[in-house]
């Protein structure tokens, strides 16, 4: 069977072969600059010391994958040169981290020019595929610069079990049903999800894993558990699904939405309480509290009747001030009505003075010149005060250059209005989102939006851009906004996936790579911008589709780690993370499920690890914490276009028996190749924005403002250094980068950032969930 390489990079994506079919020199890539992070030379290693982990990635047919820890636990190194013998058959196909050979049974790896230094302490991953025939056992015995290592052991799977419901239980009609699961690993288990009917329902990060499922309708339901390990790569295991039934007329119910809201430290928020049927005379709803006392609500009841049962009622809670973590539970219960209950959560303050959070009790800033495009749109006033980001785009859009998406409102002019939008707002802080996006030499691996600056601009970067606008965040009369940048779009995802001697690599990347001005530039904004007190920084990190494979998976968190470290800069410059910029991949395949082993060399999925944006997220974050992030670090992922409603939206999941149909019946993404990123016709809005959806989720935002082209279908002349890419053209026939698929691009679009009527209407058209 064969598979074609492909490129997601939306808009502006790298490029990504399927893991088993690299074509890469044994030892792959080098992922960062050599110009800025090779160290010094060091005295020899007086006590050397070292352990190793070496970890079964994955196996399929005759091929085979490895992850391989090295810690050093003596002197500091400056190289490092690891040696082992496999016991069978194994031979190594390629490999990343380093440079592999192989003799008969015996492998060695040298370290790449920019991992070479290991202080005592510190760590690098590495990894390979492999094949094998006969078995495939680890190997045992680790050696590095010649001295024999302590070995961690292997990574196994976790195990688990659901312990209720028992197969075959039956519960009476609008009762909740308990979900509970044991579940041990030779590490730790990081979380269980809980699944009802492929839905994920739940997730509990300690034992005992428990949840409480209200609601469900009349008839027959499965339930699963999936543990989560803390290796690497993480691995899981689903238990074996119990059915179980809901019987009976069931009874009417009350209804929160939503059932878990988090506030800022003496902020306030609401939760919509209505009923689940029309009530036949007034409806008395009362809320308890149970929890801390520095969370109260406005109302200690409300009343629902035949006119605004369906609307319902909001309650307000509010926190006092403080830097701890409270929380409480209120109970919404009425006389024969199933209860509602919702969990408050106060954030404490960081250390730095910042929220854990900032969009949790924040009201969010709406960009006026989006929102009036939107309202002039037939429809469109049903979204039209949604929040979306602001891109700076080149220098000019600073002060305000009269383009079509962003008219004469500069950076200040939309300060001014955030800052009078927070003073309409109550108590509440206002959030407000801007894209940093004008790196040297932008956008190496595509045309649609290349920026103003040549690859060796750095210098105009730092003095003419960033220490501008950290200029302007700095002023006083900012200072109670929250601002979010959202920082350089694709700039290092692109060193990631498209240089060295990937099929993928393009000119223009390996250009960046070798002069490190992506490097520099992003830590230069991160330093700048990170260092005022009201400013949360958030680095693109691609996704699921781009950076998912384990040989980009590992050297993305890598990367990162050392951007934000690089030239005085520090982790707490990082606030967290932001996936799916631009893009269409589904927040979750419902259908599908997790990525099992089977379904992993299906053609869609492609031996990639994740098959949508909010497993990739949280798992992402979970590495990148193992690499030195903070541990409070939260991640965000763009839902302004990956809602996939209409009429192609699957109902069920298929019952095919073949993967490949299962898949492709299955998914909710519904594009010809994941590949294609360029306008994708049928697309729709995804969720609205929302604080805390999710576990290690701090938000769902529109980063991508709905209406805004990702690029032109042919080329338009015009002054913002844009060009026309054949992924935009819905004519052109692909290239190994999406496997030689049509893109399916919208045809007529405009140029990137500019407003696309047929755009708009067709996204809100497919929105899922539905517009109203």
């Amino acid at each position: 069977m064969s598979r074609a390489l492909w490129l997601s990079h939306n808009p502006r994506r790298g490029a990504k072969p399927p893991a088993w079919r690299r074509v890469l020199a044994v030892g792959g890539a080098a992922v960062l600059s050599t110009t800025a992070l090779v160290g010094v030379s060091a005295p020899a290693l007086a006590a050397p010391g070292c352990s190793v982990t070496y970890t079964k990635s994955w196996e399929g047919g005759n091929g085979f994958g490895g992850d391989i820890k090295i810690t050093n636990t003596g002197d500091p190194v400056t190289s490092w040169t690891l040696g082992f013998a496999f016991p069978g058959s194994q031979r190594v196909g390629n490999g990343w981290g380093g440079r592999f050979t192989q003799s008969g049974s015996n492998v060695t790896v040298v370290n790449e020019n920019y991992n070479g230094n290991l202080g005592n302490g510190a760590s690098v991953s590495i990894g390979f595929n492999g094949t094998f025939s006969g078995t495939n056992a680890n190997p045992t015995a680790f050696t590095v610069n010649g001295t024999t290592c302590g070995s961690t052991g292997s990574n196994t799977a976790p195990s688990v079990s659901l312990t209720s419901p028992t197969a075959g239980q039956s519960f009476a009609a609008g009762a909740s049903v308990p979900l509970a699961a044991t579940a041990s690993d030779n590490g730790s288990v990081t979380r269980v999800e809980f699944r009802v009917d492929g839905a994920l329902v739940a997730t509990d990060t300690s034992s005992p894993y428990t949840f409480s499922a209200p609601g469900l309708a009349s008839g027959n339901h499965t339930a699963t558990a999936t543990a989560y390990d803390n290796g690497s790569p993480v691995l899981s295991t689903t238990s074996t699904a119990v059915t179980f039934s809901i019987g009976g007329t069931q009874q009417p119910s009350v209804v929160a939405t939503p059932t878990s809201v988090t506030l800022a430290s003496g902020g306030s928020g609401t939760s919509n309480i209505k009923l689940s049927a029309a009530p036949s005379s007034p409806v008395t709803v009362n809320l308890a509290r149970s929890g801390s006392t520095a969370i109260t609500a406005a109302s200690s009841a409300v009343t629902l009747n035949s006119s605004n049962w369906s609307t319902g009622v909001n309650v307000q809670f509010n926190t006092t001030t403080g830097t701890t973590t409270e929380v409480s539970t209120f109970t919404a219960s009425a006389s024969g009505y199933n209860p509602a209950a919702i969990t408050v959560t106060r954030q404490g303050s960081t250390g730095n003075g910042k929220v854990d959070n900032p969009y949790a009790g924040a009201s969010m800033y709406v960009n006026p010149i989006w929102s009036a495009n939107a309202r002039a749109e037939t429809g469109g006033s049903r979204i039209a005060n949604q929040p979306t980001a602001v891109w700076f785009d080149r220098t000019s859009a600073i002060t305000g250059n009269g383009s079509p998406t962003t008219g004469n409102m500069g950076l200040v002019n939309h300060l001014d209005e955030a800052v009078t939008q927070d003073a309409a707002n109550g108590t509440s802080a206002l959030a407000i989102q801007i894209v940093i996006y004008n790196l040297p030499g932008r956008d190496c691996s595509a045309l649609a939006s290349n920026g103003e600056l040549g690859p060796t601009e750095i210098d105009r970067y730092k003095t003419e851009y960033i220490d501008v606008i950290a200029g302007i965040l700095a002023r006083p009369a900012y200072s109670n906004l929250r601002i979010i940048p959202i920082v350089e779009i694709d700039s290092l995802p692109n060193l990631v996936t498209n240089t060295g001697s990937r099929p993928t690599a393009t000119a223009n990347c390996n250009t960046m790579l070798a002069n490190g001005n992506y490097q520099t530039g992003v830590s230069y904004a991160l330093t700048k911008l990170g260092a005022i007190p009201n400013v949360y920084n958030y680095i693109d990190a691609g996704h699921h589709g781009w950076l998912g494979w384990d040989d980009n998976f590992g050297p993305t968190a890598q990367l990162m780690h050392q951007v934000a470290t690089m030239n005085g800069g520090t982790v707490n410059n990082v606030h967290g993370f932001v996936t799916n910029v631009a893009n269409t991949s589904a927040l979750q395949e419902t259908f599908i499920g997790p990525v099992t082993e089977q379904l992993r060399n299906t053609t869609w999925i492609d031996w990639n690890r994740y098959n949508d944006e909010l497993s990739y997220a949280q798992a992402l974050r979970t590495r990148l914490v193992t690499q030195g992030f903070s541990s409070n670090i939260g991640m965000l992922i763009d839902t302004s276009r990956n809602g996939w409603g209409g009429p192609n939206r699957p109902t069920a999941a298929s019952t095919s028996s073949d993967p490949n149909t299962f898949v492709n019946q299955s998914r909710i993404d519904r594009r010809i190749h994941k590949g294609n990123w360029c306008n994708q016709n049928g697309a729709g809005i995804g969720e609205r924005p929302r604080s805390a959806p999710a576990t290690g989720i701090d938000a769902y935002v529109w980063i991508k403002p709905p209406g805004e082209s990702d690029g032109s279908s042919e080329y338009i002349p015009n002054d913002e250094g844009k060009g026309a890419d054949g992924m935009c053209d819905p004519t052109y026939e692909g290239n190994p980068r999406n496997g030689n698929n049509p893109t399916g691009a919208l045809p007529n679009a405009p140029l990137s950032g500019h407003w696309f009527s047929a755009q708009f209407q067709q996204l809100m058209q497919n929105a899922y969930p539905p517009l109203s």
